[in-house]
């Protein structure tokens, strides 16, 4: 690619993709192999799977067309998106590196809208995030798992479609490997680059994030984020959620719930039947309350209410074990911005990340 000033080739970028190896992906890659507009210099897939490379089925290179020369394959080892990302950027030698996930579909000007956000990036901005559309179903009212993948539509900094300086990462050691979902840790690294005294902007490219398929218990397995949530606290203060413009949950509220249930058996066990049928029936409110709010917005039909109701009754606990849990994990974290002032604390990654694609 041809570097001149005022062209995007001046601002050339690599695009990063990690991936657990879901079919999704071929569609990611024909999305950007399709796009108009300028080509990306480098296009790293990291394989986030598990177990040797040889028992692995091959990744869908293919689809990526033209780019597939432009494109390396590097293995993460099955430590997560925040080490597969950190894996990957440290691979480029682009000024700018474009995050997106495996299942995302770029729209068709992508390419030519992300030269325009890059062009228009002023030296003090560190990242422009690209618009994420979450496609929801006509004739009927969204499910709650579509209603929490129609957050990202508002999320800030979201790592589905999101562009940083590589100077940026550099100077904030880049994703925290302690995150080990797809969850908070694109949060922390916008937090950190604006602790840096950089500027994040949202730019107008459009990026399509589908509804991927999940079964009836997917919002029991996502509480596990709420240990997440405790090193968010502990790296960025107790206000973390208003700056990064993330729902503030119901935690409060599940672990009221959580000590009615408690406390319900515990009288009932120790012969207090009296005090346990006011806990039982304080908890059961509660669990009624959490079920309806996530049950009206809905469809209402038999299997969304049946999955709701005992969703609900599980949730609460789990949310107030695994922040439990966080807080005890992360007890000893630094934060990012010490209260007295101070300098900038960059994380040390868990694990030296590789340095070089192979190429496939």
């Amino acid at each position: 690619m041809n570097s001149s000033p005022g062209t995007v080739s001046s601002f050339g970028y690599a695009v990063v993709i990690p991936t657990v190896g879901r079919p999704c992906l071929a569609d990611c890659l024909d999305a950007l192999a399709s796009s108009a507009g300028p080509e990306p210099r480098e296009v790293v897939v990291v394989d986030d799977r598990r177990g040797p490379r040889h028992a692995r089925p091959p990744l869908p290179l293919a689809a990526l067309g033209t780019l597939r020369p432009r494109a390396s394959v590097l293995s993460a080892g099955g430590r997560g998106p925040a080490a597969a990302r950190n894996t990957g950027w440290r691979a480029v030698d682009s000024p700018w590196v474009v995050f997106l996930d495996d299942d995302v579909r770029v729209g068709p000007a992508w390419r030519d809208d992300l030269a325009g956000d890059l062009l228009r990036a002023g030296p003090d901005v560190a990242g422009v995030q690209g618009v994420i559309e979450v496609p929801l179903p006509s004739g009927r009212r969204p499910t709650d798992w579509e209603r929490n993948t129609a957050g990202l539509a508002d999320a800030r900094w979201a790592t589905a479609d999101m562009a940083y300086r590589t100077s940026a990462l550099e100077a904030v050691g880049g994703f925290d490997e302690r995150f080990p979902r797809a969850f908070r840790e694109d949060a922390d690294l916008a937090l950190r680059v604006l602790a840096a005294g950089r500027r994040l902007e949202r730019g107008t490219r459009t990026t399509l994030h589908p509804v991927r398929p999940a079964g009836p218990w997917v919002s029991v397995r996502t509480q596990a984020g709420n240990a997440d949530d405790a090193l968010m606290r502990r790296l960025h203060g107790s206000d973390w959620w208003e700056r990064a413009g993330a729902p503030r949950g119901r935690l409060r509220g599940h672990a009221m719930v959580t000590v009615a249930g408690t406390l319900a058996a515990a009288l009932a066990v120790s012969g207090h039947p009296g005090a346990g049928a006011a806990a039982a029936v304080g908890w059961a409110l509660g669990t009624a309350e959490f079920a309806w709010s996530r049950i009206a917005p809905g469809p209402r039909t038999a299997p969304e209410v049946a999955a709701m109701l005992a969703t609900s009754a599980v949730i609460p606990p789990l949310a107030v074990c695994h922040r439990l849990r966080g807080t005890w994990r992360h007890r000893g974290v630094r934060p990012v911005r010490p209260a007295a002032g101070g300098p900038l604390v960059v994380p040390v990654p868990l694990r030296t990340a590789p340095r070089k694609g192979v190429r496939p």
